[in-house]
This record gives structure tokens, C-alpha cells and sequence, in this order.
């Protein structure tokens, strides 16, 4: 989400949750909306049901909201620029564009109409498979509503050029001018529930809170005066290139919280590998999941039903939550284990409270500077930014600027994946999430009503590409991939379109990402988990 930067800002949601039954279009692209975000998914269905929204869904996959959709379009996987490109084409080809905004409130307009000049929908159509003519009716839909809208998540992100993603659909966006109102905006839906508050209280290598980056001198001298601690001028190390370097010996111990990455990072086996050659690795989680097993010191950490504080989520909205239970034998609340942490290692912090927590993040975070504790009792949530403790929140982003002042056009180019089919590998694998499980089931699959639903992994597999290799539904397959292989039952389904799998990515028994590829998006470094080239076959008997 880091390329939404570039003209919006943070990469955050412009707009808020209920806005959207206000939407006449909402282009859904990359998201499985009504399985990865159920909630949203209810609201977007209802815009189409009570409001006659129209939707625009933008897939490989026959995902459920295609059922509730005015148009599918089915662009082969990785080909989400050139698709973008195509309906910028038709738009400014025929006049649709919104050229006072463009005109007022961006730069670099005259870059973009020369390269997307090139992606007649017939071209585009080449590349994506998906038809010239809803190529054309898909431009046409979106540019001339009054409130259209678009939602994304990481089937745009987890790509080698997830970055250049992102920036396409702020182009179109602004192409439209369908931003800073009601109904409009450029919405990134975030995987977990307090995703958008992690990153906003500096959980980036990169950033402190509020996404002010460490290159800054003037920040870090800022907060060197509120620490007493000098601040890096060069950014840390992702989780991917963590995973690198200690696999070269450079990082010697690792600290994970609340995360699983021998299940949900890419490459398991090279996850597996970094992680022996660590001097030391602990693991604060809620239960003994499948990295906890490997670590040298488990810290039980707390559900986010046994302690207090708040959660900022995928629209800005920052939310107080109250411990509802006790916390079960040792286990601590996270901010607990290391505040008695710190001072171990000698830096005497004297937090009271995840309140007293919180007034520091409001003092040194210009977007959370109007928020307290208090307030959120009072009110009962708030939007960031809420820059002053009279302001309302922020509802509705960029409504008269865009953080950078006018919005970047940004010209892209269609990229390939960095790994595609051939002959030894002739599939192309691509991966998700499913309704019934979150994460890597370190949860869901300890809950028996919930695990009965979605218990074992299946391998989505077209009806044209069963029938050639003699795989009947429900029988064994093997995945192979360049980097590792599993064993999975095969679903025989019109879901997914010839040459391409659908794999879950939540099962440790047949994890999806032994065989995904850690080829990184060069500026958000997020790994290319959504497309890579594999090889299916028939288990014997």
C-alpha cells in the first residue's frame, strides 16, 4: 500500500464503512470481499440490493460477489496494470474524465494520457483475456457515476509490482476526480483488525508514528527530544528481507508477536531454514502456533478479549476496547510483557496503563493529537486524522487537498509476474483466503464448529484441466513449485479458469506458501504471494 503514498498519503481507507451503500459503482478489485471481509462485503451487497449500486468485480476467480456483480471482468493473474491502463484508455478516448479536477488538484496528467494511449482494449484484452467490449462498458460504468468507488486488498498488493498497483488505481481515480466526497475514495481493506493501528503507531521499518519517516531529520530530531534516544536515519528490514539476513548469519535473534510466518510467509522451507540459523528467537502469542514450537522462549501473551486499550481499523476509526475476561495462567497483555521487558534491559519505562500509552502516542502523532481515552469513552470512536482535542475526526480523506498538495499521476507500464508458466511448470497458482478461517488458523482451527466447515485444504482446479489429467474431486494432487510441494484433495471447479489453482493459504499441513515466490515488490517489499508457476499431478493410488 505504500504506492498510495504518492499522492494520497497513508495507506489507508479515503472513505468510511457505511459511506458505501451511498456508492452508485464500487469497482472491486483484488478483494474477496464477502470471504476476507465479511462485514464490508454485507455492506457492499446491500448498496447493490437497496441502493442499485452497480458492482464491477475484477478477478480471476469466480469469488462469491461476482453473484451480486454487473460486470466480471476475469484478467489473468498479474495483469491488474494493464487492465487499469485499458479503462483509462476508453475514458480519456472518449471524453469521460473529470478534467477540472485534473486540471485543479494534479500534476503529471500529460505522462499518463501518453502511456495509457497505447492500451487500446484490444491490446488489453490480449494480455488479460477479459473481453474488449466489458473492457469498454467497465470505463464507461465508473467514470460516469456520480459516486463510484474502489476497494482493493492484497490480491493488488502481493505482487512484485503491488506498488505500481496501487498507483494505477490512484490514477484512475483521480483521472475520474472520484475522491474527497461521499460515496468516492480509494479504499486498501486491511487483513487483520488492527492492521491500520499498527501501522499508524510506527509498526514500519521505515516510519514512526504517523508515518513520519526516520529519513526525516526534522522528525527524528522531534522525537529524539521527546526520548532522549537518537532515532536511525536508515529505515529497518522488512519481514522478508529479516528472513534473508538471518539466513546469511547477519541477524542473530528475532522477536515475533502475534505472527506465524512458517505458515504465512513465502517460501516455508527458506522461512524454516532462516529461522535454525538464528542465535535466538522469541515468540509472544496467544497460542503454541507452529513457529511458537521452534522458538527458544514462548512469552503467552493475551487475547484481545483479556485486556484494555485500542484498536484502530481498515477506515481510520480508532475504537476503545475493554478487557471482557481474565486472561487464562501466565499470560500477560502485550504491553505488559514489554514494558517488564524494557526494564530488564535497563530502560526503566514506567507506563501505568495502556492510557497513559496512548497519551504519549497522541503527543508525538500529529493525526492522533485530538484523541484520548476520554474522548473515545465519550464518543466512542474517532477518525483519524483528529489533529486538536475540538475536532470531530475525518470521516472523508483529501476532501480539498491530497497530503502531497496535488495528487501525482504516476505512467505504468504492464509488468509481468516474475515467475510465469512453462513447460515443466505449466500452471499458474494463486492464493487466498476462505470465509471460515483467519490467518493461519491459529484461532479458527481450534474452534471445533468453525474448523468442521473448512477442515482439510483443497485445491481449486478447473473441470477442462481435471479431465486431462484424470483427477476426479476429492482426489489427491500434488503441487509443485520451484521452491517445495504439498498434498492437497482437489476441488473440480468452474471457480477458477483454465491453467490456473486456487490454493488456501491457512492450512500448515499443506501450506500454500512452501511453494510461493519471495520475489519482492521493490519499494513496499511485500512478496509476490499472489502469483507463481507450479506443476499438478495425479497421486497414485
Amino acid at each position: 500500500m505504500a504506492g498510495l503514498a504518492t499522492a494520497f498519503g497513508s495507506g489507508a481507507m479515503t472513505n468510511s464503512i457505511m459511506e458505501m451503500e451511498q456508492c452508485q459503482v464500487m469497482l472491486v478489485i483484488g478483494s474477496n470481499t464477502t470471504e476476507n471481509h465479511p462485514v464490508i462485503g454485507t455492506v457492499l451487497r446491500r448498496g447493490a440490493a437497496r441502493q442499485g449500486a452497480k458492482i464491477i468485480v475484477c478477478d480471476p476467480r469466480e469469488i462469491p460477489l461476482v453473484q451480486d456483480a454487473a460486470l466480471w471482468l476475469r484478467q489473468r493473474p498479474g495483469t491488474d496494470i494493464a487492465l487499469i491502463n485499458g479503462l483509462l484508455h476508453v475514458i480519456l478516448k472518449e471524453g469521460l474524465q473529470n478534467q477540472a479536477f485534473i486540471d485543479e488538484r494534479t500534476e503529471n496528467f500529460a505522462a499518463l494520457k501518453e502511456v495509457v494511449a497505447k492500451y487500446t482494449p484490444a491490446k488489453v484484452s490480449k494480455i488479460t483475456g477479459v473481453p474488449a467490449a466489458d473492457i469498454e462498458a467497465a470505463a464507461r460504468m465508473y467514470a460516469t457515476a456520480g459516486r463510484a468507488a474502489i476497494f482493493y486488498a492484497m490480491g493488488i498488493t502481493q505482487h512484485s509490482h503491488g506498488t505500481d498497483n496501487v498507483k494505477a488505481l490512484a490514477n484512475l481515480a483521480m483521472a475520474c476526480g472520484q475522491i474527497g466526497r461521499p460515496g468516492t475514495g480509494v479504499n486498501p481493506l486491511r487483513g487483520q483488525n488492527n492492521v491500520q493501528g499498527a501501522c499508524d503507531v510506527g509498526c514500519l521499518p521505515g516510519d514512526l508514528t504517523g508515518y513520519q519517516k526516520v529519513a526525516n531529520k526534522d522528525v527524528r530530531k522531534q522525537f529524539k527530544e521527546y526520548w532522549g534516544k537518537s532515532i536511525p536515519a536508515e529505515p529497518g528490514l522488512t519481514l522478508s528481507e529479516m528472513m534473508a539476513a538471518a539466513h546469511q548469519g547477519s541477524l542473530k535473534a528475532l522477536f515475533i508477536m502475534g505472527e506465524n510466518p512458517i505458515v504465512s510467509d513465502p517460501d516455508t522451507s527458506h522461512v524454516e531454514k532462516s529461522l535454525e540459523h538464528l542465535e535466538l528467537l522469541v515468540v509472544q502469542d496467544i497460542f503454541l502456533t507452529e513457529t511458537a514450537a521452534l522458538a527458544d522462549v514462548v512469552l503467552p501473551a493475551a487475547s484481545w478479549a483479556e485486556k484494555d486499550g485500542t484498536f484502530s481499523n481498515t477506515e481510520r476509526r480508532v475504537q476503545l476496547i475493554r478487557q471482557a475476561v481474565p486472561s487464562p495462567g501466565q499470560a500477560k497483555a502485550d504491553w505488559r510483557i514489554l514494558v517488564e521487558l524494557a526494564n530488564k534491559l535497563g530502560l526503566k519505562w514506567d507506563y501505568a496503563s495502556p492510557e497513559k500509552i496512548f497519551e504519549e502516542i497522541a503527543q508525538v502523532t500529529p493525526s492522533y493529537r485530538g484523541i484520548s481515552h476520554a474522548r473515545l469513552q465519550r464518543e466512542g470512536s474517532l477518525q483519524w486524522p483528529c489533529p486538536d482535542k475540538k475536532h470531530p475526526g475525518t470521516p472523508i480523506l483529501h476532501g480539498q487537498a491530497f497530503t502531497r498538495g496535488k495528487g501525482l499521476f504516476s505512467p505504468l507500464e504492464h509488468q509481468e509476474p516474475m515467475e510465469r508458466p512453462n513447460a515443466r511448470y505449466p500452471f499458474t497458482l494463486t492464493t487466498g483466503r476462505l470465509l471460515y478461517h483467519y490467518h493461519t488458523r491459529s484461532m479458527t482451527g481450534r474452534s471445533a464448529g468453525v474448523d468442521d466447515l473448512a477442515p482439510k485444504c483443497l485445491v481449486e482446479i478447473n473441470p477442462l484441466d481435471a479431465e486431462r489429467l484424470e483427477i476426479l474431486d476429492g482426489e489427491l494432487v500434488r503441487i509443485s513449485s520451484r521452491r517445495g510441494q504439498i498434498v492437497a484433495a482437489a476441488k473440480v471447479t468452474g471457480r477458477v479458469p483454465p491453467q490456473v489453482v486456487f490454493l488456501p493459504f491457512h492450512y500448515a499441513e499443506a501450506a500454500a506458501n512452501r511453494l510461493t515466490n519471495t520475489a519482492l515488490d521493490p519499494v513496499a517489499k511485500i512478496p509476490e504471494l499472489k502469483v507463481c508457476a507450479v506443476q499438478v499431478q495425479k497421486v497414485a493410488a
